[in-house]
């Protein structure tokens, strides 16, 4: 059901690569709930996706832009200015380890990959940001949200170098949120998301388990891609703009757990088959 809550917003996704994609999920509701939006990828990315069928979907266009490399940043906005003027919302669903692709462990990380996880993970925020700042391309009451994940803030085993880089992330979120807020009303969060099976995330060895750990912990059980999606929406309307540098999970109860009755019967039937 469609609740008008982005109509006449304007926007930019970044991220969308295919169906399994959670800005892919933004964009469709986005879409649904009234608003207009550019989507952006990689040049690499788009390569290996199917962005060109969402934008179809959605009645828009496909602007290549390396979230790594400044003049794309500013091209893209640019083109966002020329469609729109200015915009109200901002998705960043970017991240990308080679360090964990590669299976590298924390302790033997190569420090060129390390440098590229930062880069295009969190200083890619960094970079959106500052561009959208500098051309003044927000509404007041704009929203910038990115994804994150709870590894930011607890260790959890092979998510490696993307932890410190979400980190970064959220600390991003919180810098600029002050500035941009207080000079510009643009508030800026981040969402803290279950462990999603996107085509990123199906990469991660073990990530089938660590579903499993997760859905077994959580109270509500994991969140889905179409259920953060929702949330985002929320984060883009009027219905919070007295939300701003916030770390928000979105989580079914994860962050909050410490032991659940589910977790602890798998753990003690594995105890009894030593």
């Amino acid at each position: 059901m469609a609740y008008n809550l982005l109509k006449g917003k304007k926007g930019i996704i970044f991220g969308a690569l295919n169906n399994m994609s959670i800005a892919w999920k933004v964009a469709e509701k986005a879409y649904e709930e009234g608003a207009e939006f550019i989507l952006t990828n990689a040049p690499v990315a788009m390569r290996f996706g199917e962005i060109n069928e969402l934008a179809k979907a959605c009645n828009t266009e496909v602007v290549s832009a390396d979230a790594s490399k400044l003049e794309d940043i500013e091209n893209l906005f640019e083109i966002a200015e020329k469609k729109y003027g200015k915009i109200d919302f901002i998705l960043h669903s970017i991240g990308m380890s080679l360090n964990v692709r590669k299976g590298l462990k924390y302790d033997e990380l190569n420090y060129d990959y390390y440098h590229k996880t930062m880069d295009i993970s969190a200083m890619s925020f960094h970079r959106v940001i500052q561009v959208a700042k500098q051309k003044d391309i927000m509404n007041e009451w704009g929203s910038i949200v990115a994804l994150t994940y709870v590894a930011a803030q607890r260790t959890l085993f092979r998510y490696n170098d993307m932890a410190d880089a979400k980190a970064m992330l959220e600390s991003i979120a919180r810098s600029f949120g002050y500035i941009y807020g207080r000079e510009k009303k643009v508030r800026i969060n981040t969402i803290s998301q279950s462990p999603t099976m996107t085509t990123a995330g199906s990469g991660v060895k073990g990530i089938d388990n660590l579903l499993d750990f997760t859905d077994r912990m959580s109270p509500l059980g994991n969140a889905t891609a179409e259920e953060c999606a929702d949330y985002c929406i929320t984060l883009f309307s009027d219905l919070t703009k007295k939300v701003t540098m916030q770390n928000l999970f979105h989580d079914g109860g994860f962050s909050n757990m410490g032991m659940s009755e589910r977790a602890m019967t798998v753990y003690n039937k594995s105890l009894e088959q030593e």
